[in-house]
């Protein structure tokens, strides 16, 4: 499975590079199961993203550590960060943000560095991803976010229903005529992919949609463009999702033909046999990266480095990879995943389609507030 996570310009690579080589060397040889002291009991608060740790992986942790992992889940990062803002982090120890939010997060002024000579597997982690999150989010001296979980936001379909051509597929593809009231998407999200979709037509010029995140007047003069679009397009409309299992429901249950989706659901659909496929667009893909922050509240501190040094292995990261259908973090994780799920990533990504992911710039308080407006606008319309 290729890497395709690459970091920021301006990390000081000097700084990271030290960090890596002091907690590496140990962790390319650390066992797969976690024993040392401080993990032999206790528990650990998670606010974690709903879909991305598996059963099994929290049962084998608790297995192999005796600490008790309590998951409060939650579906968007809006609900996270209002859940933060409600307790200034009180009751959690370790959180879930996605790597574009580490503006709102630094402002949230909730997060606690990691000490990452705590961590014996910190040189697991594969350096482009470990670049990617530090590059943003390493201020006053400190690393405030470590890669878990990658994945995609594309095209997902019935197999069965939808009778396009993958190889032209296109977010325009949600508009045509033939599957109108049975598009499945987020408001916000839709919003982007026919911003995508406009400016590779050169109907709405963007460069790829990154002169929104300018300023709010270029926000404001693209998304109004935009805007006028995706409400003429409404009523193609079947249902709004807002969580993994409400896009599964929506393409096994409520008539869905084709949507804008995460890849995790999709793909897991499809490992088990439904008629479901999940492909990147000619526009490219748009990309996130989840990842592991610590609270200044946490109280289990030993607890999360056992957790996330228990993460870090090929075996755990693996099974992250294998239950949700995102895409893994960790230095051999890849070489562990069943035939099934390295063939639908290839799938997912055929020919050029790696060198065409929108990955997610980081997004400023300001652009969080209009993205939510403009969505707003568009649900209500």
């Amino acid at each position: 499975m290729t890497n395709i996570l690459s970091g920021g310009k301006h990390i000081n690579r000097r700084r990271l590079l030290k960090a890596a080589a002091l907690a590496g060397a140990a962790g390319l040889a650390a066992p797969a199961i976690i024993s040392n002291a401080r993990s032999s009991s206790g528990e650990l608060n998670l606010l974690n993203w709903s879909d991305e740790f598996p059963a099994d992986v929290l049962a084998n942790f608790e297995k192999a550590t005796g600490i008790k992992v309590n998951s409060t889940p939650f579906s968007q990062n809006e609900e996270q960060i209002n859940k933060l803002q409600a307790t200034g982090g009180e009751g959690f120890d370790l959180v879930q943000p996605t790597r574009d939010r580490a503006p709102q997060f630094k402002e949230l002024n909730v997060l606690a560095a990691f000490d990452t000579g705590k961590l014996k597997n910190f040189g697991n982690l594969q350096p482009s991803f470990l670049e990617s999150s530090a590059s943003i989010w390493t201020w006053d001296g400190g690393l405030y976010h470590l890669p878990h979980l990658w994945g995609t936001e594309a095209i997902s379909w019935r197999t069965d229903k939808w009778k396009g051509d993958p190889a032209k597929l296109s977010y325009g593809d949600l508009w045509a005529d033939d599957v109108k009231g049975h598009v499945q998407g987020r408001p916000h999200s839709l919003l982007a992919g026919i911003g995508l979709w406009l400016d590779a037509t050169g109907k709405v010029p963007s460069n790829r949609l990154l002169d929104a995140f300018k300023d709010e007047e270029s926000f404001k003069r693209i998304y109004d463009e935009i805007l006028k679009v995706a409400i003429e397009k409404k009523p193609w409309i079947k249902q709004f999702w807002d969580s993994a299992d409400n896009t599964k429901s929506g393409l096994l249950e409520n008539d869905v033909i084709i949507g804008q989706t995460w890849d995790g659901p999709s793909l897991s659909l499809k490992k088990e046999g439904k008629p479901v496929a999940y492909q990147a667009p000619v526009e490219g893909a748009i990309t996130w990266l989840d990842g592991l922050s610590l609270t200044k509240a946490a109280k289990n501190i030993d607890q999360v480095y056992a957790f996330v040094d228990f993460l870090f292995t090929p075996e755990a990261s693996a099974a992250l990879a294998e239950g949700s259908g995102y895409n893994p973090v960790i230095t051999g994780a890849d070489e562990k995943l069943s035939d099934v799920a390295k063939k639908n990533f290839q799938e997912a990504y055929p020919g050029d389609a790696l060198s065409k992911l929108w990955h997610r710039p980081p997004e400023p308080s300001w652009f969080a507030e209009l993205r939510t407006q403009y969505a707003d606008r568009y649900k209500s319309a």
